[in-house]
């Protein structure tokens, strides 16, 4: 985002404004494991950095907001578990269970125990939407369905924003009542 932002600039303005942008539109980044059928509507990565992509992503958001430093609470956290697991896997490409707690640690600084990440990871397999790879000592988990994921994370995208802007808009009423 621009440095020059004008101050009095809405949030709702700022995202109107970044989501015009071409340059800032999102995109699910999906690592399709050398497959040669693309689809366009993916972003390709040659070697996944999570970290840097994870900052790059709390970077476009914080740029979109009024605010320095965004901390999600561990029941947002909780309540997306499984939304911001596929997040985590697909920039990973494939991962396991431990590195994924880890990343929540370390990314959302919410300390969810085994007992909460495990069954959410097994329910995303049942739906058919991770692989399974059992190891010696550990379970890999990859994208299953791409498709399916992008619609699942778009739809919960909206649902945010759509009831983010609900509150957006009831502000002025709050503040006119006073």
């Amino acid at each position: 985002m621009n440095k020059d932002i004008n101050q009095s600039e809405s949030v709702l303005e700022r995202l109107q404004r970044s989501m015009s942008d071409e340059s800032e539109r999102y995109a699910l980044s999906i690592d399709t494991q050398g497959d040669d059928d693309r689809d366009t509507k993916y972003v390709e990565r040659d070697t996944p950095d999570v970290e840097s992509e994870v900052d790059e992503l709390i970077e476009q958001v914080t740029s979109a907001l009024p605010i320095d430093d965004i901390q999600f609470h561990e029941a947002t956290i909780k309540e997306n578990l499984e939304e911001v697991l596929l997040m985590l896997i697909t920039l990973h490409g494939e991962t396991h269970g431990k590195q994924l707690l880890s990343d929540l640690t370390y990314f959302f600084d919410v300390q969810l125990s085994p007992g909460t990440v495990y069954p959410s990871l097994h329910n995303l397999e049942e739906e058919d939407l991770l692989n399974l790879h059992a190891m010696v000592r550990t379970k890999e988990y990859s994208i299953a369905n791409e498709d399916e994921v992008c619609a699942i994370i778009e739809q919960t995208m909206i649902q945010h924003l759509a009831f983010g802007l609900l509150l957006y808009a009831f502000l002025p009423r709050l503040s006119s009542r006073a």
